[in-house]
């Protein structure tokens, strides 16, 4: 899908022609849509083609008549009605006269641009823009961050009543989400510091204030990440012990009310059809039966109090 998207009076503006100081945004485009932008304005396809590849690495492609900045955002993917956090990559290619974005999916990163709901946005400032949106997916990755650290919370709380696998599985997809997340942070940071070395950036002293508060930004979000990672890994190892612990307890209650349950079995076997009646306590007695019940009954009662005097139960 092709949009065109260009700012009048510090308003966004979707627009049906590609005029000069535009933002063409493609969101999985087909490959016509490649083909149709790459003839435009003369640019790679496979650079076109770059951000569509899940597995495609952060970098910066310096060409004559463009620049291609690859680095990767957060994604929230849905697996049995769970969100779970990965990371896909975002292209965006500044030429003369536009800025072109890529992406394999909608990202609230570029909805914010779209909606207008970003301050001090303008299509045609474009080394601005491009920071704007850097600045944006750091801050998206701290918010991602928070989310998960509530997340595991969540679960911890759940663990300490566990006997299933499920909650520390729910941890593992977790902790895979802030590899995720610290490996592609590292990478933009890469990206980041190549930006500071690069002039057409750097064209205004402001811009080089935003990109320093970007490069701040990530930094945060990796020292984050590793925290997060960090308690994560230990927590999962604590609980793994936890969840045996608690299967050992479980097992040993069922064996001790075995136990207890087999008292009135035992018992009633004595006075079972087979046995002969002579010299059974109460055999002859019109109460006989409701008797033993009563003294099996309070032996069960003892056995169940000593065994939870022992922690049995």
């Amino acid at each position: 899908m092709i949009q065109i998207f260009k700012t009048e009076d510090g308003v966004i503006h979707q627009k049906d022609e590609r005029l000069p100081g535009s933002w063409i945004a493609l969101t999985n485009p087909t490959a016509t849509e490649i083909l149709e932008i790459s003839d435009a304005y003369q640019i790679d396809p496979d650079h076109l083609r770059a951000p569509l590849d899940e597995e495609e690495r952060s970098r910066i492609e310096v060409e004559d008549d463009y620049t291609l900045i690859l680095v990767d955002i957060p994604s929230i993917e849905e697996r049995n009605d769970k969100d779970w956090y990965v990371t896909i990559p975002l292209g965006i290619v500044m030429t003369n006269d536009m800025i072109i974005t890529v992406c394999l999916e909608e990202t609230s990163i570029l909805s914010a641009f779209m909606d207008g709901r970003v301050r001090d946005f303008h299509t045609f400032m474009k080394t601005r823009f491009i920071l704007q949106i850097l600045y944006k997916n750091a801050s998206l990755y701290l918010q991602y961050l928070r989310i998960i650290d509530k997340k595991s919370e969540v679960i911890e709380r759940k663990l300490h009543q566990s006997q299933r696998n499920q909650e520390l599985i729910e941890l593992q997809e977790l902790e895979k989400s802030l590899l995720y997340f610290t490996t592609s942070l590292r990478s933009n940071e890469v990206v980041l510091e190549k930006l500071m070395k690069n002039e057409k950036i750097k064209k205004y002293p402001e811009d080089t204030e935003l990109l320093e508060d970007v490069i701040i930004e990530n930094k945060q979000a990796i020292e984050m990440a590793n925290i997060y990672s960090g308690v994560l890994a230990g927590t999962m190892d604590v609980f793994a012990s936890v969840i045996s612990n608690n299967l050992n307890i479980v097992m040993k209650f069922l064996a001790t009310v075995t136990i207890v349950m087999s008292i009135p079995t035992m018992v009633a076997s004595f006075y079972g059809m087979n046995v002969n009646p002579v010299g059974m306590p109460f055999a002859s007695h019109p109460y006989g039966f409701y008797i033993v019940l009563g003294f099996t009954a309070v032996l069960t009662l003892i056995v169940a109090w000593i065994f939870s005097k022992k922690n049995l139960f």
